[in-house]
């Protein structure tokens, strides 16, 4: 999460939002390959164990979440006790989780981007108008193509892969992307996205990271530590603590000097 990553994120971003901008029909030609002209349809869209690799890879991508979560939980209903996981940690992964693959994608771009996905448009046996990226004019009316949500969330495994120790690192951070570019591939084989779909999803995916990890672990003026994050939901907690220990009829602790 430096700075040369961050330059090559956003010239990738110049180069493919330009290119397939001014060439919308290569989106097209890459969803074409997948696409059988005989049976007019998304061939491994059919496939069952396609279909079981796409399932698996969102549960592997919530999996790495879920210790910070139920971190979350326990803190909320025992704010006696320390964090189970870093207070930081917890921040960094589930605000980046939530804004990169559900803010940002699913109650902002997909519902107010009309671009239609691949199976439904003209050129490949559907009813719809294809638009480039950066039309939002499309027929699509809900849950549309731009961008992708599960390669936001596939691409999301960059955060926890820059907790890794980092001797581990730069290898977390290819494993990351490797898988990201393999989700977003049966995304792709299935007829659900474009190609800039899931490539500006990573890269949404990514910036993302890159802010939250510098102002939680690098800016000194923004950053803070796991102390404060135990401190805060500790406050934030023990209200309803005591509330559900005075109802159980248990002995109510005297709020603790955070």
């Amino acid at each position: 999460m430096n700075r040369t990553g961050l330059f090559i994120a956003l010239a990738l971003w110049l180069v493919i939002g330009v290119v397939f901008g001014l060439y919308p029909e290569l989106d097209l030609k890459l969803a074409s390959l997948f696409f059988d002209p005989d049976s007019k349809t998304f061939p491994l869209k059919l496939n069952v164990y396609a279909g079981v690799a796409r399932d698996a890879a969102m549960w592997i991508s919530w999996a790495l979440a879920l210790p910070s979560l139920v971190a979350l939980v326990v803190k909320t209903f025992r704010p006696d006790r320390p964090l189970m996981v870093s207070g930081r940690a917890i921040i960094f992964l589930l605000v980046t989780l939530t804004l990169s693959a559900g803010v940002l994608t699913n109650l902002t771009f997909k519902t107010y981007w009309g671009r239609p996905r691949p199976v439904v448009v003209t050129q490949f046996a559907g009813d719809q108008q294809f638009v480039p990226w950066w039309d939002p004019r499309g027929d699509c009316a809900r849950n549309c193509s731009f961008f992708s949500g599960e390669g936001a969330t596939a691409f999301w495994t960059l955060a926890p892969a820059a907790l890794a120790p980092p001797a581990w690192r730069p290898f977390a951070y290819a494993g990351a992307v490797v898988f990201g570019i393999v989700t977003s591939g049966l995304r792709m084989s299935f007829g659900g996205h474009f190609f800039t779909d899931v490539s500006i999803a990573g890269l949404v995916s990514f910036l993302v990271i890159w802010l939250a990890y510098a102002m939680i672990y690098r800016w000194p003026r923004t950053r803070f530590s796991d102390r404060a994050v135990d401190a805060a939901l500790t406050r934030l907690a023990w209200p309803g603590y005591q509330l559900r220990l005075r109802l159980l009829g248990g002995k109510r602790d005297p709020e603790p000097s955070v």
